[in-house]
């Protein structure tokens, strides 16, 4: 065994085995035989899970708090949990700082004993109740998440950019009588705390020590306590439950597999968030399929921005910290993330594809499409390398040789320097969940960043994983292969004109089922009813196809499908994805449809950067990407949204849009849909009914105007 596969832990030995490909010709994802059920196809598992689903990498290891304490006992002085500390002279955010596993390893021992004993000191005790968790990545919020695990308790994550609503929904229905959360929400805690009998406690995760020359009784302290105390709440600081916990001497209360872990409620895209109840026993098979489907040891590096409330950014820390991999969180401005790659390098990079599309904007922007010399060498460069990466047989009948990412030279004087400009040269992978990646952006970052940038699919359900492309698949389009840990069938939707039966692939809605897979939503038998099939299948709502190779494709999404006036079915998601993915000066798309219209209508978020040179080439005039005022007037100009509505027909009639299916007129904006205003969910999604009722009059003008405009083509008034 070469010394480098012998130097690492066993369990990421195992991982190595799964990672392999099948043998040459044989599918990613194989069938069972005799599986196969009317309107169902045949169950579909990973290539080496013929005989068991993946439960553990190590049977030794069944919990998350057991995979936390594995990495810990081998690597107890390396890195664990990073982040910036703020200079308030300087008004900057310093180099990164780091608290070793040990140290992590013994704070939150110490802080699951204290709050163990302060709701023991409010009568509240056994194990197995939950802890709010509200804010935004930092390493208190591992630490807090680690401390319930050690004393058997499970945590509620919070969403931390979401209004107090939805906050104090999730604290009643999941019963919390503590949250600990960062300082700014506290205000907002102290104001729903009438309406929230059952809520006794709040954590504060920042420092409310006494300052400098500061008297005791002005203290954040103090203050806080006077506050709380006139609405009956008591408020700690994190440091506070700590010492308690050190104070008392008491050893951790291990969870089992079958305990809660968290329960994490869905981001609420159609009503109501619904708690997910996610046990132990999941975490480990979900983690250890995510450990199957990257390179990962002790000397990984990842950035934690991905907001930890929804699973995928969950999930992500959970591998690297089985891994005994360090996580830098990043200082709390998205917008500045790339500040924080450079000092990271990360080796290891999740996001999702709304900050893939803006960094592929900016590349593209900074060098491909760049003028003279610079600009003809990356073009020249990116041809090459792509063509390296789907290679053609030299000679009819000779084998096709093997595809790479890489180049001897190119990488050396171009893609380096490029992926350094973004913090991103020593990644070796990079994962893109949450919604589809365009099939031409995912290539083009590949030979970018010289590295292996897939797809993965999962749901909250699911413990953020199901199906993810294979290390040595180059195809794009598609999500992959089922994961170690789940199987998979298709099943027909006949009112959606899908099969198992259609050629040249199966289609049907996608059925998930193993160790990740949740059991039911949180005091919801009704929902938790909807999502399963008699026989124990969780249901998706996703669309999917499924080729030769076992790699499933998401065509469509049963929940998000329109009617138009005359009677034909619209899935405007997919849509969006060809409008977003053609039309590069685009970020956000809404396509609508009324079911007493005939047509669609579209409310279109711009990226401003290379939108500015987009509006400046229609108006012949300058607009720099920075100039916002000016960005959006152009938005509003006659001459640009026709410009628009050009370029987006030439889409649909490239891709085979029937008549119905292509957009008549648009509104233009800079970011009309974002998690502050309420229209996105954490993880970006749409909200389509609270968009569509936002935009009702703006919808509204847009149909106005198109049937206007018909009128006066047919010579005639349009009628409403």
């Amino acid at each position: 065994m070469p010394s480098f596969l012998s130097s690492r832990p066993a369990y990421l030995q195992k991982a190595d085995e799964y990672y392999a490909p099948p043998p040459k010709g044989q599918p990613y994802s194989i069938t069972l035989a005799g599986s196969e059920k009317p309107g169902r196809t045949a169950i579909y598992r990973h290539h080496k899970c013929r005989d068991a689903l993946l439960e553990t990498l190590d049977p030794a290891i069944r919990t998350a708090h057991d995979m936390f304490e594995c990495a810990a006992q081998k690597y107890p002085h390396a890195p664990c949990l990073g982040y910036r500390p703020y200079d308030s002279n300087k008004k900057t955010f310093g180099p990164y700082e780091w608290i070793d596993y040990e140290t992590v390893q013994k704070r939150r021992a110490d802080f699951g004993v204290g709050i163990v004993e302060l709701h023991a000191r409010e009568g509240i005790t056994g194990a197995q109740y939950g802890i709010g968790l509200w804010c935004q990545n930092r390493p208190e919020w591992q630490l807090t998440d680690l401390a319930c695990m050690s004393q058997s308790l499970f945590s509620v994550s919070l969403y931390d950019t979401l209004g107090p609503d939805t906050s104090e929904y999730i604290i009643r229905h999941a019963n919390l009588a503590c949250v600990a959360c960062s300082l700014p929400h506290v205000p907002t805690l102290l104001k729903l705390k009438p309406r929230l009998p059952n809520l006794k406690l709040i954590i504060v995760l920042d420092a409310l020590d006494t300052a400098p020359n500061e008297k005791p009784e002005v203290s954040k302290q103090a203050l806080l306590d006077s506050l709380a105390a006139d609405v009956g709440l008591k408020i700690f600081s994190l440091e506070t439950v700590e010492k308690l916990g050190e104070s008392l001497n008491r050893p951790c209360n291990p969870p089992s597999p079958s305990d809660t872990i968290t329960i994490n409620y869905t981001s609420g895209t159609t009503g109501a968030p619904k708690g997910v109840v996610l046990t132990h026993a999941m975490a480990v098979a979900a983690t250890s399929s995510s450990l199957t489907g990257a390179k990962l040891d002790h000397t990984g590096v990842s950035c934690s921005y991905l907001p930890l409330a929804h699973i995928f950014g969950r999930l992500l820390e959970h591998t690297a910290l089985w891994a005994g991999s360090r996580i830098g969180y990043f200082h709390g401005n998205v917008l500045e993330l790339v500040d924080d790659l450079k000092l990271l390098r990360p080796t290891t990079f999740g996001s999702v594809p709304r900050l893939f599309n803006r960094f592929g904007g900016a590349i593209k922007a900074q060098t491909v499409e760049q003028p003279g010399l610079k600009g003809a060498l990356s073009r020249h460069i990116v041809r090459t390398k792509l063509a390296n990466a789907d290679p053609t047989p030299k000679s009819p009948g000779a084998p096709a040789p093997k595809p790479t990412y890489t180049h001897a030279i190119y990488d050396r004087i171009w893609s380096r320097k490029v992926a350094g400009a973004l913090g991103l040269d020593r990644a070796t992978t990079m994962v893109s969940g949450s919604a589809p990646l365009d099939p031409s952006l995912q290539q083009f970052l590949r030979v970018v960043f010289s590295t292996r940038l897939f797809q993965g699919y999962g749901l909250t359900e699911t413990y953020a994983i199901a199906l993810t492309q294979p290390a040595d698949d180059f195809s794009v389009s598609n999500c992959g292969a089922v994961m170690p840990c789940q199987e998979a069938c298709l099943l027909s939707v006949p009112d959606m004109d899908y099969t198992v039966s259609d050629h040249p692939q199966p289609r049907g809605e996608l059925l998930l089922r193993g160790g990740s897979v949740f059991r039911g939503y949180y005091r919801d038998e009704t929902e938790t009813a909807r999502a399963f099939t008699p026989d124990g299948w969780f249901r998706t709502g996703d669309i999917c196809s499924v080729d030769a190779l076992g790699r499933f494709s998401i065509i469509d999404r049963r929940k998000n499908v329109l009617k138009l006036a005359q009677g034909e079915y619209i899935s405007p998601e997919r849509i969006e994805g060809v409008y977003l993915s053609s039309c590069s000066y685009l970020a956000q798309a809404f396509v609508h449809g009324d079911s007493v219209q005939t047509f669609l209508v579209a409310i279109l978020g711009v990226q401003p950067d290379t939108f500015a040179g987009f509006a400046s080439r229609i108006l012949a005039r300058d607009i720099s990407p920075t100039d916002l005022d000016a960005i959006r007037e152009a938005c509003d100009h006659p001459k640009v949204k026709a410009a628009v509505l050009r370029d987006l027909d030439a889409v649909g009639r490239r891709k085979k849009f029937a008549g119905y299916e292509r957009v008549r007129n648009v509104a233009l904006a800079v970011d009309p849909f974002t998690v502050e205003n309420e229209l996105l969910t954490p993880t970006l999604k749409l909200k389509r009914p609270v968009a569509a009722k936002k935009f009702r009059d703006v919808l509204d003008r847009l149909y106005a105007e198109a049937l206007e405009e018909e009128g006066k083509q047919k010579g005639g008034k349009a009628k409403l």
